[in-house]
């Protein structure tokens, strides 16, 4: 029998951060590279996902780690863990 409390398993991903100008939401692109099943060619997907910040401590420029979450909004997601590393020109 299973425990049906346990928490799920959170998807973590690392992107650079796009855009800061909204309050308490952050634009990430993250960067997948895939191999094409047919061509066998690499491929790169890029996605973008709207991140809730609660303290606005990400800049644009900054590599951040994000997860998902519950829903905080119809766009929103995906939650901020921390800044992996600051983008120099804003210090």
């Amino acid at each position: 029998m299973t425990d049906t409390n346990q928490n799920p398993v959170k998807r973590f991903l690392i992107g650079e951060v796009v855009s800061d100008r909204m309050n308490k939401t952050i634009v990430v692109k993250t960067v997948r590279t895939i191999q094409d099943a047919k061509f066998r060619k690499i491929l790169r997907k890029i996605k973008k996902y709207f991140v809730h910040d609660e303290q606005q401590v990400a800049k644009s420029g900054d590599l951040v780690e994000i997860y998902e979450g519950r829903p905080k909004s119809k766009l929103k997601y995906m939650y901020l863990s921390k800044v992996v590393r600051q983008n120099l020109s804003n210090v």
